[in-house]
């Protein structure tokens, strides 16, 4: 039997339209709000982290509480415009998308280290590329092999994309096409490995690596940490209350704020690499927006 934690990662598993299919019709709810997480890194750690939240949310609001993991960022967007997701954790640009499809949602928090995110340009060893103080720096870049994370990251390759084209340097500046890992550790073995000269993936992620030992220095290079950006959030229906209750997104704003004061809240938001979490808007994301529109990332 499921208990409150009515966690399915076996959707993982199904094709995208049955996926949407087990969750009821758009607008039903069935009673049960569906969280998610783009997929910027491994699938194992993302669950881990996405079911904790998904069981701490459920005790709190008294409601069960079901994760639904999705292959790519593409559908963790139409999954949100449909209905078939209710809160989601995006990346600044996805998150851009999915309210630019679902006009109502709201942006209704992000982590204390949002407000100050930030890219990592790396460089394999064996380039010669050596560090830059500078955004005009990445001049070196230019005429390497060089590789984003997934084509709709905000830290993998939408801002990446930004403070390169400050520099001067544009995608067709690389030597070939630019690379699309998919995600951000897949980003540094890719470059560590010298698949790839150069890259770019999020701040947290490279963060992580160095503490862990798992970043060879011998091989990579950090050439620059970026300048800063609001970046991930949770994005949440505007048809929640209705589905799900009048208050009902006060209510799960307020669990979310409150996190860091609960017994199990410390332990979740070190998995999300943050020690709380705070209130945020979609004005927030103003900038991501002009920038993938410059970019042609949305209409």
């Amino acid at each position: 039997m499921i208990g409150r934690r009515a966690v399915v990662s076996a959707l993982a598993l199904l094709p995208l339209g049955l996926v949407a299919g087990c969750s009821g019709d758009a607008g039903s709810g069935g009673g049960t709000p569906r969280i998610s997480a783009i997929p910027d890194q491994d699938p194992d750690v993302l669950t881990e982290r996405e079911e904790s939240l998904a069981a701490h949310l459920a005790d709190v609001l008294g409601l069960d509480v079901e994760y639904v993991p999705v292959p790519d960022y593409a559908a963790s967007v139409s999954l949100f415009a449909a209905g078939d997701l209710d809160l989601v954790f995006y990346g600044g640009l996805t998150g851009v998308q999915a309210r630019s499809q679902a006009e109502d949602a709201i942006v209704i928090a992000q982590r204390d280290i949002d407000e100050v995110f930030t890219s990592i340009f790396i460089a394999n060893a064996e380039a010669g590329i050596a560090p830059v103080d500078d955004v005009e720096g990445l001049t070196a870049f230019a005429g390497t092999r060089f590789t984003f994370g997934s084509e709709t990251s905000t830290s993998g390759r939408l801002m990446p994309s930004y403070f390169l084209s400050q520099a001067g340097v544009s995608e067709e500046d690389f030597e070939g096409e630019a690379g699309f890992s998919g995600s951000h550790d897949i980003t540094l073995e890719l470059v560590t490995s010298g698949s790839y000269q150069g890259g770019a993936l999020n701040s947290q992620v490279w963060n992580s690596a160095v503490e862990d030992g798992t970043v060879d220095e011998e091989k990579v290079v950090k050439v620059l940490e970026s300048p800063t950006y609001h970046d991930y959030h949770w994005s949440l229906r505007g048809d929640a209350d209705e589905r799900f209750g009048d208050g009902f997104g006060q209510r799960l704003a307020d669990a979310m704020l409150s996190l860091h004061e609960t017994d199990a809240g410390p332990a979740i938001l070190e998995q999300y690499g943050c020690e709380r979490l705070i209130p945020s808007e979609a004005s927030n994301y103003t900038e991501i927006e002009e920038v993938a529109r410059e970019l042609g990332l949305i209409g």
